[in-house]
């Protein structure tokens, strides 16, 4: 993050809260499940075009979010500007970016944290869908804690062919950390993989209130994660 992102990110983070409570109707739960410190992913299901502002201005923590990369070339002088000073992190959709890779590895490697949106774009429909699993191979390969968010309520305020939003109530919770052994080589990732998405999804459908059949052992691996230990969090 550049000295002149740094300098913003605070004064912008502090708008994003007020016009989350402006905009909708929102309640906010698990913030100590966000680390105080060091490397983690933070992980959140899309409903809507308003959920970077609302995830972001909850956060306690400075958030670099993958973006897609067509909205810095497409979306204005502007919106540059903002996307860089949020912290955004441009990535191609749909296909391996590694360039995006190392952006993310090098941010954890510093301690910051990564947000990503695994589903790849916002709900058609306000259900969860499949998450990326590049994403989840990204989560293998650097072995650090990942912060699940559920959002709920997002699509009705704000669904993807409207073009305002909507002051309905939203929740967002903060899930206990998860925690994935890190895997080094291609051929771990792809061993752990299936398994690790399943958890992902398990978790991030109970967050945000959506009903996804589970297999007895992603079940089990969910409910554990209700009562494994929270990481204190920044306020």
């Amino acid at each position: 993050m550049s000295a002149s992102a740094s300098a913003w990110y605070p004064c912008l983070r502090w708008v994003a809260k007020a016009l989350s409570f402006t905009l909708v109707r929102l309640d906010v739960r698990g913030l100590e499940n966000v680390p105080r410190s060091g490397p983690c992913f933070l992980i959140a299901n899309h409903q809507s075009v308003l959920d970077p502002v609302l995830v972001q201005g909850a956060c306690g923590r400075p958030v670099h979010s993958f973006t897609k990369s067509g909205q810095f070339s497409s979306s204005g002088r502007f919106v540059r500007w903002l996307l860089l000073r949020v912290n955004a992190i441009p990535v191609r959709r749909y296909r391996i970016d590694p360039q995006a890779v190392r952006t993310a590895l090098r941010i954890l490697e510093a301690g910051g944290v990564v947000g990503i949106y695994p589903e790849g774009e916002r709900s058609w429909d306000g259900t969860l869908q499949p998450l990326r699993r590049g994403t989840v191979r990204l989560i293998l390969k650097a072995g650090v804690p990942v912060v699940p968010c559920g959002v709920d309520g997002s699509f009705g305020a704000w669904p993807r062919w409207t073009r305002r939003p909507c002051r309905v109530p939203v929740r967002i919770r903060f899930g206990r950390p998860l925690r994935f052994e890190r895997h080094d080589t291609r051929a771990e990732r792809d061993a752990a993989l299936d398994g690790a998405l399943e958890q992902l999804t398990g978790v991030l459908a109970r967050l945000s209130e959506q009903d996804v059949p589970l297999t007895a052992a992603a079940a089990a691996t969910t409910a554990a994660s209700e009562t494994a230990t929270a990481v204190p969090a920044t306020r």
